[in-house]
């Protein structure tokens, strides 16, 4: 059998969406603390920033990859996170300024 990529990148857009929302809807409940980190590292030859939100298990709540680390990407991850988890109770940041800063600005 013989697809061309064009029907496969058709099959992307078209399934990855409603996959995303059922796996994410069977994923285990986070607890009410985080902990958000980021690390620099490098993929297919670029540095880029890798934000993570782990749960008090160890569970991975999210990722996003960035390119820069300032606080537009970092808002936008927590806000993602946030909608997808709700306002944890207690979160501990990494130190990292950007990520103060988003917070700051989604709590006001």
């Amino acid at each position: 059998m013989s697809v061309d990529h064009a029907t496969i990148q058709r099959w992307v857009v078209q399934y990855s969406p409603p996959l995303e929302a059922a796996l994410h809807r069977r994923k285990q409940p986070v607890w009410v603390s985080w902990r958000m980190d980021e690390a620099y590292i490098r993929m297919k030859g670029q540095w880029c920033y890798l934000d993570r939100g782990v749960a008090k298990t160890g569970q991975t709540i999210d990722v996003l990859l960035t390119k820069h680390r300032d606080e537009r990407p970092a808002k936008r991850f927590l806000t993602m996170v946030i909608r997808r988890h709700g306002v944890p109770e207690k979160s501990t940041i990494d130190g990292s300024e950007a990520h103060a800063a988003a917070w700051l600005m989604i709590v006001r």
